[in-house]
């Protein structure tokens, strides 16, 4: 019998974690670090890059952009969201039936596990290790922000590293690795997430965790939406089809 393989992505926020409170209050210091002004308005964060919110928090709160906030920001929000790692677990919750899907996803042959996330790299994996999800992933093959790519093309990159690392193509045009085809699936719970993944050619796999309602999911392309990931079933047979299997 021949192996399915795929990627399968996971957004974090929203999808797997609720830690909200805890980022808005690294995104407040960040602030105050970055202007030396206290935080009035936070953008919208659901399924953007910290970039895309950091530069529109900076215009909300009137703040003249010059060409070292982003970095000066990103240096500090890292900072700040690693000194209230210890707050995470208490003021923020895994989302229900996540470390379930998750760990039966690992267990299954041909599936390579990652993340797809707006954060920048460490407050992503500070997160996954904070709730004992950074077992089941690789998060050397996933996609976070780095001031430069829009979340479609950061799907992208991830599926070239993966593909390049496990020796399995998870685009059907690319090139190499002829005989070891597979597919990706994105696992996120918001439209633009959705829209991201539509850009890329992957498929998407919406759940109602976020701030976007499966009617939205529905209408935004996903190829299954789900209510969360409490039954695991449905989540492996959501990803089963949608990767072709």
């Amino acid at each position: 019998m021949s192996t399915s393989y795929r990627l399968v992505l996971w957004n974090i926020d929203h999808t797997l974690v609720d830690v909200v409170r805890v980022t808005r209050d690294a995104y407040a210091e960040a602030f105050r670090q970055t202007t030396g002004r206290p935080l009035v308005r936070l953008a919208p964060t659901a399924g953007r890059t910290e970039s895309e919110i950091i530069f529109e928090t900076l215009a909300f709160n009137d703040i003249e952009v010059t060409d070292d906030h982003l970095p000066r920001f990103m240096d500090a929000l890292a900072k700040a969201f690693a000194a209230r790692r210890g707050r995470l677990r208490a003021e923020g919750r895994l989302l229900p039936g996540a470390r379930e899907a998750l760990a039966a996803l690992a267990r299954r042959q041909g599936t390579v596990q990652s993340v797809l996330t707006g954060s920048i790299q460490p407050n992503a994996v500070v997160k996954l290790a904070e709730f004992g999800l950074d077992s089941y992933v690789d998060t050397e093959v996933g996609g976070y922000e780095d001031g430069v790519y829009s979340k479609a093309a950061l799907l992208e990159l991830a599926r070239r590293k993966a593909s390049q690392k496990y020796g399995i193509a998870f685009d059907e045009s690319a090139a190499w690795h002829p005989d070891r085809k597979g597919a990706t699936v994105y696992v996120a719970d918001s439209v633009r997430d959705v829209q991201a993944a539509k850009i890329a050619g992957a498929a998407a796999v919406a759940v109602a965790t976020g701030s976007s309602t499966e009617a939205e999911l529905r209408a935004a392309g996903a190829d299954a939406v789900l209510p969360d990931l409490t039954d695991v079933q449905a989540v492996a047979r959501a990803i089963d089809a949608d990767a072709g299997a």
